[in-house]
């Protein structure tokens, strides 16, 4: 049973605009906490519609420690369980993606139907299989991107779609593939993985590559609007007459915003040119980067040509599993218009470098000389705004369970969104559904 108590005290101890206290880095508590607090109660980006090409298929993936299974059946529609079959609890699907009509329990034979219901049974006769489908897990589709929440309530969404789909939408993630794509086990607690993937503070003499493409020096408090730059004005105009939004949106879990690459680069790649020759944004060139973020595990950048997408998923108290995926147009052929190596070398790279950044980080904080440091504003303020909601978070989960919030009324849970939330039911999704106009309202 988590010591609660012991949790808040550890987030009370916090001093505002510092780094956490040491065991909020690394203890086995904080570790099972951020699994049930933070990941099962937060909306997760758990893959694409793409991974899903077609009727009768199904994707599975790991959220903190709970598998969950994401289906598209015959009609189209996508819906989403947990991954655990309601006989003994046995994993139903085996991580990954493919094409089946029923799911079909290893273990011992349970069979569902894509919409969750239990079809086969060896059972006694008094047995109710009405009663023993998979149990539902809300998800979300946002042009072609897929959110799950593992809470009974989830935050509220609303907002976030209205901010991300009219940007999104133009980049057909529903006509991508995935290209390619790797994972990396990095020796470092998930915070410090999103903390180092926050802030470019660091990435002038880290990252040398990514220095030639990003444009690390015009970010401002974290966005890229930069006033009477001829290169950003330039940008704008190109992005305005191709009818795509900018932002930036900034909510209490999210940040979206397109923004220029450093002159002469229209790709992130390491040379900057573009990575595919099938362009997801039909009659664009040089539109940027969107980048497109969420708490507590992810970002994304969608170019002309493709998307990345970066996910962090807690192991252990100091083990991250970093995901990364590479998608590109669906027509697209792999050594005619891409070349897998050119497509992914920049995010590798960047990605090698950073884990180690991470765990360096992660032996100096388990150290028993370790004192929270404060962070460097403007240029740590997503990190800060991170860790903000993070202990708004934890005192969410704790006031919910234990009836004692010692933060001023008006104050709870407006960092991290609860404020705004509203019961959803855990349900279907069309198989297309209706897109926000371009222009933001």
């Amino acid at each position: 049973m988590l010591d609660l108590e012991r949790i808040r005290d550890l987030v009370n101890q916090r001093r505002p605009g510092h780094t956490l206290p040491r065991d909020l880095y690394n203890s086995p508590e904080a570790f099972k906490f951020d699994l049930d607090a933070i990941f099962g109660q937060s909306w997760i980006l758990a893959g694409f519609t793409c991974e899903l090409p077609r009727p009768r298929g199904y994707l599975a993936v790991t959220i903190g420690g709970s598998p969950v299974v994401i289906t598209r059946d015959g009609e189209g529609v996508y819906r989403a369980f947990h991954n655990s079959c309601r006989h003994r609890g046995a994993q139903v699907c085996a991580e990954g993606a493919g094409g089946r009509a029923r799911l079909t329990c290893p273990y011992h034979q349970w069979v569902y139907d894509l919409d969750g219901r239990l079809v086969h049974a060896r059972m006694p006769e008094t047995f109710e299989r009405a009663e023993h489908g998979l149990r539902p897990v809300h998800l979300e589709n946002v042009a072609g991107a897929l959110f799950v929440c593992l809470a009974e309530t989830p935050p509220s969404f609303a907002r976030f779609r209205a901010d991300l789909e009219p940007l999104l939408a133009p980049h057909r993630l529903d006509d991508a593939k995935i290209a390619f794509q790797n994972t990396l086990v990095e020796r470092g607690n998930w915070k410090l993985v999103m903390e180092n993937a926050r802030e470019c503070y660091h990435c002038g003499v880290s990252h040398p590559e990514l220095c030639l493409t990003f444009p690390i020096a015009a970010s401002v408090d974290g966005h890229f609007v930069v006033a009477e730059d001829p290169h950003y004005a330039a940008f704008a105009a190109r992005v305005d007459e191709a009818g795509l939004g900018k932002g930036p949106f900034l909510g209490p879990w999210w940040q979206v915003e397109r923004f220029p690459l450093n002159k002469g680069h229209v790709g992130l790649t390491i040379d900057g040119a573009l990575a595919c020759g099938k362009p997801m944004v039909e009659g664009a060139g040089d539109i940027g980067s969107l980048r497109w973020a969420i708490e507590p595990h992810s970002f994304c950048h969608s170019t002309a040509d493709t998307t990345v997408y970066f996910s962090a998923m807690p192991t252990a108290a100091g083990e991250t599993v970093v995901t990364c995926k590479w998608l590109v147009h669906k027509d697209a052929v792999e050594g005619v218009d891409y070349d897998v190596e050119h497509l992914t070398a920049l995010w590798n790279v960047t990605n090698l470098q950073d884990r180690d950044l991470v765990e360096v980080n992660q032996r100096g904080v388990n150290s028993v000389g370790y004192v929270p440091g404060p962070y460097s504003l403007p240029d740590e303020s997503y990190v800060q705004r991170f860790a903000d909601w993070y202990c708004d978070k934890a005192m969410d989960y704790i006031a919910a369970r234990t009836g004692v919030d010692a933060r001023p009324i008006e104050l709870r849970g407006v960092i991290s969104g609860a404020a705004g939330s509203s019961p959803a039911p855990a349900g279907e999704l069309p198989a297309s559904p209706g897109r926000s106009p371009l222009e933001h309202p």
